[in-house]
């Protein structure tokens, strides 16, 4: 048995996560080109390798002839019958090959065969290992700034942080641990090239399946994400279980889980809202936390006419836009937001049917009562759409 060989093969396994038979198909590889390296050719030469004792056997096959024009490939009828007298003209022999007299050129392209082999399939199995994990959240730690670009070490191999993928301000110290989004895996000539993302929507998804056990498991499904990285995000939650709330499951006891995954994101902004199929109610719940008045949505141009009492209005918009700009984003809708002063003098109360009273003789709060009130009766026709 030749222990040195078996031992080495499985420490090759076990590190480099390449099967015992590759590398021993490798190996059966070097010795013909070792062959043909010493010899010329290899044609007629077979390789044979115990899998369990890693004994290796090499011969040549030979014609048994009564005159011997090529040596490689023939033998004499005498000395066919000198190995074993059953040998007759025309009987095909294996004659063994002593590996050891092979010269140091021909060992040393074996050598190279087999290194070539082991790097070749730790490449493969390692492109294969990350390949499948794209589109998932890993761990890396920081190494160092490549330009404006940051090198991330995932373990076995590096990745790279591209400027655009990165959150604007976001700035990293050597080893320091963070959480990146593989959003692509190549196969190249060097090994796999990685490609990470701190700014992708689905970061922010994959951190609540790994938060939230319930999003994990199907019982709370995450919809939509519409993404402003380190600003704001927003995302629509619903729940495939009445005894589950969706949202109560996502902030977690005292905000626990979405605190933490808003310290991963270093402090970007998290809306979680109830998902609904009824897209009025959908956009009125993305405007959160604004309150809303009236919501028309039409559902074949994918436009929403929404109102808002004046003191929302800004609140509905955001700074900058960002609130509207977001809940467009997470439902799909171009919404145009009215204050409730702006939709009395365009008349879109009374297109509606909704009774327009003067808050100035009933106080702002009546006025949002009965028009709330106008706005409930109207539901149950339909007046979300158009």
């Amino acid at each position: 048995m030749n222990k040195e060989l078996l031992e080495a093969l499985n420490i090759l396994e076990k590190e480099n996560s390449i099967s015992k038979e590759t590398l021993l198909e490798a190996i059966e590889n070097s010795l013909l080109t070792a062959c043909k390296n010493h010899f010329g050719k290899a044609d007629n030469i077979k390789v044979s390798i115990n899998r369990d004792t890693c004994d290796f056997n090499v011969s040549a096959e030979k014609e048994v002839v009564e005159t011997v024009e090529d040596p490689l490939l023939q033998i004499s009828l005498a000395e066919a019958k000198m190995t074993d007298p059953k040998y007759d003209l025309g009987d095909v022999i294996h004659c063994p090959i002593d590996s050891k007299k092979f010269g140091r050129i021909a060992t040393q392209n074996a050598k190279n065969v087999i290194l070539q082999k082991i790097r070749e399939e730790g490449r493969k199995s390692l492109f294969n290992d990350w390949y499948c994990q794209e589109r998932e959240v890993v761990t890396g730690i920081v190494q160092r700034y490549l330009g404006r670009n940051v090198s991330i070490n995932l373990g076995k191999v590096d990745a790279i942080l591209n400027e655009t993928e990165m959150v604007k301000g976001e700035v990293f110290k050597a080893t320091e641990r963070i959480k990146v989004f593989v959003l692509e895996v190549k196969d190249t000539p060097k090994g796999p090239r990685i490609s990470v993302s701190r700014t992708h929507p689905d970061l922010v998804k994959r951190l609540f399946e790994s938060e939230v056990t319930e999003v994990k498991d199907g019982t709370v499904e995450i919809k939509a994400i519409a993404r402003e990285a380190g600003s704001r995000t927003k995302i629509a939650v619903k729940s495939n279980d009445t005894n589950v709330d969706p949202v109560g499951a996502c902030v977690g006891l005292n905000g626990a889980r979405v605190n933490s995954i808003v310290n991963e994101l270093r402090g970007e902004k998290i809306d979680i809202i109830n998902w609904d199929d009824n897209p009025a109610y959908l956009i009125e719940n993305a405007l959160s936390p604004a309150k809303v008045i009236c919501v028309v949505a039409d559902e074949v141009s994918k436009e929403a006419q929404v109102i808002v009492p004046d003191y929302q209005l800004s609140l509905a918009i955001g700074k900058e836009g960002q609130n509207a700009r977001l809940a467009a984003r997470l439902t799909g809708y171009k919404i145009d937001i009215k204050s409730e002063t702006q939709a009395r003098e365009l008349g879109l109360f009374e297109e509606l049917g909704l009774e327009y009273q003067d808050s100035a003789n009933n106080g702002s709060s009546s006025f949002e009562e009965a028009l709330q009130g106008e706005f409930q009766e109207e539901e149950s026709e339909d007046s979300y759409q158009e």
